[in-house]
């Protein structure tokens, strides 16, 4: 009764004030808009974002959320987070259902390792959790944390909330015509397609599992380097999670809340919230108007008996003249986007991409437009990244409509992946672009020393094979290479007898596979022993991209002549690989 009443109370008189020291004690204000520029940095300004601010340019595409602030009877500080307060009582309408809880704390954890420089305290997921959807409806979740039936916003089709058009078939929200906010932490289909996370490590990225949601929610407010312990980052963040004052306001609320301590009560027990941004509560219940503060009644008009009231005027209707009609602004003139002179993206595995996606924006008729945001985002089964270390960025658009993505930056993962750029404020036909990163290659082989590789028949070689590969001049340094022992020059098949490595058991082996150079390009090989039969023998080392280099071995009794030798091959660099 007394977190109700204080709810209450906290809704009324005591809102703006309670909420005003929740703000003050971050500097609170409107928080500035992100941009990243070519280096991948964020810049912000403090201007409150224009009317042309784009719904899906936030996590949630600016859905409705749960305006009910905290109890002024905030819990007693537990022991820990998750235990009952000092008097042994649960509070169902602040505290946190078992499973959503550890689920913030397991992805704040996981963001501390990742992340560091972020300082994401589990509050402020808990915080956004509470106001997105009361903590996946007051922990209605399986033991998986898979909500047990979806929680979708309203469809975002501008009647009372933004426009933004299917962008998934309703895979995520059910909704072919329009997008839907999605799971515990209100994810649009568009902004999961690339912030999804897997939690709960079973291999998907779910909306609907709040594990998954919370190191979503997580990654998406740590983007661009921000430091939430900053009381400037704290507020852009949550901004781009739903870019409204109140929003911002009421999370703080709650994020100060629980900070003073929390409940963790059992799932499925918590309390929803019952108001919510997009209800309109009525403040004058009476069906009639009254009269507007100020203004003078009019006394009723007194004719003397017998007397004909003046005749009265007809009201004569002043000419209109039409309102000018509202210029466009320039997101709403952009008709198309168009690639602007993109070469071939492809990068070795762990290198940069020489080539940067370049995007136009245009009207109807070709002209380019400035000043308008475009999103790059990195789709499919890859580990590439932009420069900063994340899938999605923004640019602004030049004064010839074109904009710049940062630097693309492959991971280990090689195969072709896409990058989609995407019009934020507008619904227009995204530009894809097919990026390819390619295993890393060396175009050339040498040894490290000119000592002559020699050994008695069944001993051992006293120097190890050692080589070093080179791309283009530089070191190739991860390359994959494999080892034969080859019959001769011209047949490359394995030999049956002569030199040999051993493995794990001792026994011979004439192929060594999986190989890669070290950072320095280097590989050194294992010992190499000889069995009875004397003669000149070949090793044979090739890498990714074709480099070869042949090493003579020779077995012979010590003072013996040097058995006769066959062909060598001097090393040779190949080709360099295909792009």
């Amino acid at each position: 009764m007394s977190a109700q009443f204080g709810r209450r109370l906290y809704k009324g008189a005591a809102t703006a004030a309670v909420a005003a020291l929740a703000v003050a004690a971050l500097s609170g204000s409107q928080a500035p808009g992100v941009t990243v520029d070519d280096q991948g940095r964020r810049t912000t300004s403090d201007a409150t974002p224009s009317p042309d601010a784009a719904a899906d340019d936030s996590a949630t595409g600016n859905s409705p959320y749960y305006t009910d602030l905290p109890p002024l009877d905030s819990p007693k500080p537990s022991p820990s987070a998750g235990g009952t307060d000092g008097g042994g009582t649960t509070d169902s309408d602040s505290g946190i259902p078992a499973t959503v809880l550890d689920a913030y704390q397991q992805a704040a954890a996981k963001l501390q390792e990742s992340k560091p420089g972020c300082n994401i305290p589990w509050e402020l997921l808990a915080a956004i959790g509470h106001v997105e959807s009361g903590h996946a409806r007051g922990g209605k979740v399986d033991a998986d944390g898979t909500t047990l039936s979806p929680i979708l916003g309203p469809q975002l089709n501008g009647n009372g909330f933004a426009s933004i058009s299917d962008t998934d078939n309703g895979a995520y929200d059910g909704d072919s015509s329009y997008d839907r906010a999605v799971g515990p932490m209100q994810f649009i289909p568009s902004t999961w397609e690339w912030a999804g996370r897997d939690g709960n490590g079973d291999g998907k990225k779910d909306p609907n599992n709040v594990y998954d949601a919370a190191l979503a929610a997580g990654h998406y407010l740590c983007r661009f380097g921000w430091d939430l312990s900053d009381a400037r980052d704290l507020r852009s963040a949550i901004l781009s999670y739903n870019n409204s004052t109140d929003y911002l306001n009421t999370v703080l609320a709650w994020l100060e809340h629980y900070r003073k301590g929390v409940d963790e009560i059992p799932d499925g027990t918590g309390t929803v919230p019952e108001d919510r941004s997009d209800e309109v509560i009525s403040t004058n219940p009476s069906p009639s108007t009254p009269a507007q503060p100020g203004t003078p009644s009019t006394p009723p008009r007194t004719t003397p008996p017998g007397t004909k009231p003046p005749a009265t005027p007809p009201p004569t209707t002043p000419p209109t003249t039409p309102p000018p009609a509202k210029p466009q602004t320039p997101t709403e003139s952009v008709h198309h986007l168009e690639d602007a002179g993109t070469e071939e993206l492809s990068a070795r595995a762990g290198d940069a991409f020489a080539e940067r996606i370049s995007t136009r924006a245009e009207t109807r008729s070709g002209k380019g437009v400035g000043k308008v945001r475009i999103r790059f985002a990195v789709v499919g089964d890859t580990d590439a990244v932009f420069a900063g270390g994340e899938k999605v960025a923004t640019a602004l658009t030049d004064s010839s409509g074109t904009a710049v993505a940062p630097a693309l930056q492959a991971g280990g993962k090689t195969g072709e992946f896409k990058v989609r750029a995407t019009l934020i404020g507008r619904s227009v036909t995204a530009v894809e672009y097919r990026a390819k990163v390619t295993e890393r290659t060396a175009d050339a082989l040498a040894r490290t020393t000119e000592t002559e590789l020699t050994c008695v028949p069944g001993g051992e070689f006293a120097e190890r094979v050692k080589v070093k590969a080179t791309y283009k001049g530089a070191v190739a340094d991860g390359v994959a290479a494999t080892a034969t022992l080859i019959k001769s020059a011209e047949d490359a098949t394995e030999n049956d007898k002569g030199p040999y490595f051993k493995d794990d058991e001792d026994k011979p082996v004439r192929t060594l596979t999986g190989l890669k150079t070290d950072k320095d390009g280097l590989i050194e090989l294992p010992k190499l022993y000889a069995d009875d039969a004397p003669g000149t023998y070949l090793l044979r080392i090739t890498t990714a991209g074709g480099a070869t280099l042949t090493v003579e071995l020779t077995v012979a009794e010590a003072g013996e002549e040097t058995p006769e030798t066959p062909e060598t091959t001097t090393p040779s660099p190949s080709a360099s690989p295909t792009a």
